[in-house]
């Protein structure tokens, strides 16, 4: 089992080497962003898709427009808007009076990278149309199954300033996600960098440092990684102090109406085998849970009335369980 894991982790460490190229490459064009581009690569590597919340302006297109760029792939920004329709995202059958056929138009949807810009003020059935793509890695049009590229990447942004005319994910669509990761300002001095960068005609075009199979390669290799019997034990008790917090001496079940779901515990443990890749180890620490538990549970512990009255945030719930699980 050692001489596994020395493999694993000699395997990791030129993974990581190469992440470490396509993150410093990404800092060159992104100031003051630096958990969020990890967080990117993070769920990049485990194969899974990111929900951002962020007030506009601070560079969520950018962030992952430049992302594609590094890694030589296909990048769509779809603008959601009350107007939208399914087959606008999916693609539709047109005729061809030529031959008297039907041929099929690909919608943006077939694209590498795509960020799906204010997701919530579409329909609810644009939503599912992008959602569904999302878990089956596959499109339906009118009958005829198209799989996606890969990789797949589906970066979706909320707004949480504007609420008037917005159609709020339903939590089972959200559960899709694998992080809910919060973008916040830059600091004052990565600021003045932006100023530099985007007043004085100066533009930075990011290089391809990594190519796309590489990283088909390093999300294969991820899941490889091992992760022992106690550790998925303490992803577990995490995720079901969710539901059960007085079981764990954790006085919150009259702010949880829900707790986290078991794709939440997949999530974990896949976030948490790729945090390790991205510091070149082939196995699993508590370090690495706890350094992806906030992203991966924030949008699935559902508050009741009483918990949002009384100003509680998932994040103070999670802190708090992670407090009080004991560790392996």
């Amino acid at each position: 089992m050692n001489a596994d894991i020395s493999q694993l982790t000699d395997q990791a460490k030129v993974f990581a080497e190469e992440l470490a190229r396509l993150r410093g490459e990404m800092k060159t064009v992104i100031f003051g962003q630096e958990e969020v581009i990890d967080r990117l690569i993070i769920a990049l590597c485990a194969d899974g898709h990111v929900l951002l919340e962020g007030v506009p302006g601070i560079a969520k297109t950018l962030t992952i427009r430049t992302l594609s760029q590094c890694i030589d792939c296909s990048f769509v920004r779809l603008q959601f808007t009350p107007d939208l329709l399914p087959a606008d995202i999916t693609g539709t059958k047109i005729f061809n009076p030529k031959d008297s056929g039907f041929s099929t138009v690909k919608g943006p949807v077939f694209a590498h990278f795509i960020l799906a810009d204010e997701i919530n003020r579409a329909p609810p059935k644009v939503q599912s149309a992008l959602l569904e793509a999302m878990q089956e890695k596959q499109v339906t049009i009118q009958g005829e199954t198209h799989p996606l590229d890969r990789p797949f990447f589906v970066l979706a942004t909320e707004n949480p300033i504007e609420s008037e005319g917005t159609y709020p994910l339903p939590d089972a669509q959200v559960d899709r996600f694998m992080f809910k990761v919060q973008m916040t300002y830059p600091k004052k001095e990565d600021e003045i960098r932006i100023l530099d960068r985007f007043t004085e005609g100066t533009t930075r075009t990011p290089k391809k440092v990594i190519s796309r199979e590489k990283i088909l390669a390093i999300q294969a290799f991820t899941t490889s990684l091992y992760a022992d019997a106690a550790i998925k034990r303490y992803v577990t008790d995490i995720v079901d102090a969710t539901r059960n917090p007085a079981a764990y001496g954790i006085d919150t079940a009259k702010y949880i109406a829900y707790g986290a779901s078991p794709r939440a515990s997949i999530g974990m443990i896949l976030g948490a085998k790729a945090h390790a890749l991205l510091e070149g180890r082939g196995f699993v620490i508590p370090g690495d849970v706890k350094a992806v538990a906030h992203d991966v549970l924030r949008h699935r512990i559902i508050l009741t009335y009483e918990g949002e009255a009384e100003g509680v945030t998932p994040d103070a719930i999670i802190d708090q369980i992670l407090r009080t699980v004991a560790v392996p």
